[in-house]
């Protein structure tokens, strides 16, 4: 799916050209936008060619210094991009949790490793994205073709990291989308469960742009989904003076409290599904759980 983002003139009352983005960005062109995207984008360059040597180095020494300097890495990028990330609930204690969250963005994994601070499940394809797919190495993500002929060999490795002590995020959604709703959770990702200790549900919403609650028609300027270009998208959102997003934490379950895998991934979709809507509605968040 291609998603315009061309523009239009138009004019002030006082006759001044009008840039109307057709995406949903209606303000007055400003240098100050381009200045600030600009400003964003050489920090988080700079940033990240700070931080692969020091992830790499950490990737062979004994600890969790590469989890922990990964978690510091994304938390950074976030304020770099102008990003303030609430969070509701708390984050299952221990090793081997499985994180299930639902996926509207590239910008989800920066938020989510930052709070989470676990290694992602992300398709193969993204380990030959330039710089992004070096990140994802360093961070340990566990890559997948999610093709029907090798979804035992894949799955097979992620029981044994989750066996070894790692806990993973994964998007049960298979894609990112609109962030209007949440697309159904396919149980096949499920399979791994019942090597985690725990499963927790989270949801993910954008739901504040320039400082003010964040409508149905600003969420373009956050889901990224479809064939968009991520140069583009991260051109829009930087020059914007600043967005929020609130991850809300759901009460952890173990997996083995549901009799399979089906009946696991419904529980699980409908938490996640129900905290999102209410983030997305602005109504108080809570943490729920997937046995009530």
């Amino acid at each position: 799916m291609t998603v315009s983002t061309s523009t239009t003139l138009d004019a002030t009352p006082e006759g001044r050209p009008l840039l109307v983005d057709l995406a949903g960005d209606n303000r007055p062109f400003s240098t100050g936008g381009t200045l600030r995207a600009v400003r964003r984008l050489i920090t988080a360059v700079l940033w990240t060619l700070l931080a692969i040597p020091v992830q790499t180095l950490l990737l062979v020494l004994p600890g969790r210094g590469n989890e922990v300097f990964g978690g510091f890495y994304h938390r950074v990028l976030c304020r770099i991009i102008g990003l303030r990330v609430r969070v509701v609930g708390q984050k299952a204690g221990g090793t081997r949790v499985l994180f299930l969250s639902n996926h509207s963005s590239w910008i989800d994994i920066p938020v989510l490793g930052g709070v989470l601070r676990a290694p992602f499940v992300s398709k193969a394809d993204v380990a030959e994205w330039p710089v992004i797919g070096t990140i994802s190495r360093l961070g340990r993500t566990v890559f997948v073709s999610r093709s029907r002929g090798r979804t035992g060999e894949e799955a097979a490795g992620m029981r044994e990291r989750l066996e070894a002590g790692d806990s993973l995020i994964l998007f049960p959604e298979g894609t990112s989308n609109d962030g209007a709703r949440v697309l159904p959770f396919r149980s096949a990702f499920l399979g791994v469960a019942e090597a985690a200790k725990l499963v927790q549900p989270v949801s993910i919403v954008y739901d504040r742009l320039g400082g003010l609650p964040a409508i149905r028609r600003d969420r373009p300027h956050f889901a990224w989904y479809g064939d968009m270009d991520i140069g583009s998208h991260f051109w829009r959102l930087a020059r914007r003076s600043s967005g929020g997003v609130t991850v809300l934490l759901h009460e952890p379950v173990d997996p083995r409290a549901f009799p399979n895998r089906k009946l696991l991934t419904q529980a699980v979709e409908r938490v996640v599904a129900e905290g999102a809507a209410d983030l997305r509605q602005n109504r108080p968040p809570r943490p729920l759980s997937t046995l009530g």
